[in-house]
């Protein structure tokens, strides 16, 4: 940095020894004005009447929350300072910190809980806020025997976003993101959708016995409220999917970043419009995945799945019997299709001719398909643990009718302990 910006920018000698009537104004200013390293640099510096006028200043949170550095950069940084650094920060800046990808995730959750039960403390906190936050809380909330939870990304602007881990990314051999389609808001649908992601870790997690190895033990998956999904009025504009493409490049560069060196398993679970969001994000060159499993996809402008930054023969696709959106090909190709390269799960309802029932119904629908007890949750599991090729050795290629699919043997569910003993 040019000896002139360090004058400017980091005062960093004199503002920590100064007297606190001393406003942080221009400090908080050359902050704001600030990005990349520079911003980290200067963020490091700041003392706590700074960082305390910072992380309630619109530009300096939009830095963090829409146009931080990288999250390479932010974890060299993060890895560079002290332990006292460290503490001051996450205390006096929590905002800032909770929303930075490539800051540890546990010192996330702690900057973001920190920031959650200041807001619901705040007497003067909007009703609209207070529902946010409320739904925010009850989505943290454990019961026993349950994993840890971890608030990864707490943004109260607006709508909301939000992300919470039902398990510990930091560590877990198998990382999950599900992706939501519209209509989810935080507001309304946090506790619902973080009960969802719950669901897949149950299941993924009684796969054990058979995961494939990984870089770390268990899972964990991400409830990725990370982006505004469209509403009613919007719904059929892809401007979302690109806004929120972006975002979804950060958080996945975000685990690859925290993870260097033990990189986890890492895979992408997205339902509809946030299936098309995943595409966009994953042919866009910036991050890549383990997997990719799209359910109920209204299409991309993604022709193959060779076109996506994900392991080859590692994209699946699945859309259920009566899902009005699966297979329209809406927003451009139908990744359902043979000649996209996907694989395609066995979701579409028969009349089981055999008689010999499945351990797993069928899904149904649009919002069926991370249902516990449906067979698409179950291939989601197996895939996110590595096992994609127990889904993919029960289908075949074709677009007839049927889509091309056959009903899977009861070899590939019978790797469930719980369905191996007897219950009461």
């Amino acid at each position: 940095m040019p000896t002139s910006t360090v004058a400017r920018v980091t005062a960093s000698a004199p503002m920590r020894h100064a007297p606190p009537e001393i406003a942080p104004g221009p400090a908080v200013d050359a902050l704001a004005a600030a990005s990349g390293q520079a911003w980290l640099d200067v963020l490091a510096a700041a003392p706590p009447t700074v960082l305390r006028a910072a992380d309630s200043d619109a530009r300096v949170t939009a830095t963090a929350m829409d146009d931080p550095p990288s999250s390479t950069l932010v974890t060299a940084w993060w890895a560079a300072l002290t332990p006292a650094s460290r503490t001051v920060l996450t205390d006096d800046a929590p905002v800032v910190v909770g929303n930075l990808d490539g800051v540890p995730f546990d010192v996330r959750d702690a900057a973001n809980r920190a920031v959650l039960t200041s807001g619901l403390a705040d007497p003067q906190a909007s009703t609209a806020l207070t529902a946010m936050l409320g739904q925010v809380q009850e989505s943290l909330a454990q019961e026993p025997g349950d994993p840890r939870k971890y608030l990864v990304t707490l943004d109260t602007r607006g709508s909301g976003r939000c992300a919470i881990s039902v398990g510990d990314i930091g560590t877990a051999g198998h990382v999950s993101v599900v992706v939501p389609g519209i209509f989810f808001t935080v507001n309304g649908q946090m506790a619902d959708f973080t009960a969802t992601a719950g669901d897949v870790y149950r299941e993924q997690a009684t796969l054990a016995p058979v995961a494939a190895p990984a870089d770390g033990a268990g899972v964990a998956v991400l409830a990725w409220m990370g982006y505004r999904t469209p509403g009613i009025s919007d719904f059929m504009s892809l401007d979302l999917a690109h806004l929120g493409a972006d975002r979804l490049v950060r958080t996945l560069d975000g685990i690859r970043s925290v993870r260097t060196g033990h990189e986890p398993r890492l895979g992408v679970v997205a339902h509809s419009y946030g299936s098309t969001t995943a595409m966009i994000a994953l042919s866009s060159g910036r991050v890549s995945v383990d997997s990719l499993t799209m359910l109920g996809s209204p299409g991309s402008s993604v022709t193959t799945a060779d076109q996506l930054a994900v392991t080859p023969g590692e994209v699946y696709v699945g859309g259920a019997h009566w899902d009005p959106v699966a297979g329209t090909g809406f927003f451009g190709t139908d990744p359902g299709l043979a000649a996209f390269g996907a694989a395609r799960l066995d979701l579409l309802a028969t009349d089981d001719p055999d008689g010999r029932g499945d351990v797993f119904r069928q899904p149904f629908g649009h919002n069926d398909y991370l249902k516990p007890g449906t067979a698409s949750l179950h291939d989601v599991a197996l895939i996110a643990v590595g096992r994609g090729d127990l889904v993919r050795g029960e289908h075949r290629e074709g677009d007839g009718p049927d889509g091309g699919v056959v009903q899977a043997t009861p070899d590939m569910y019978l790797v469930r302990p719980q369905d191996l003993q007897p219950r009461d």
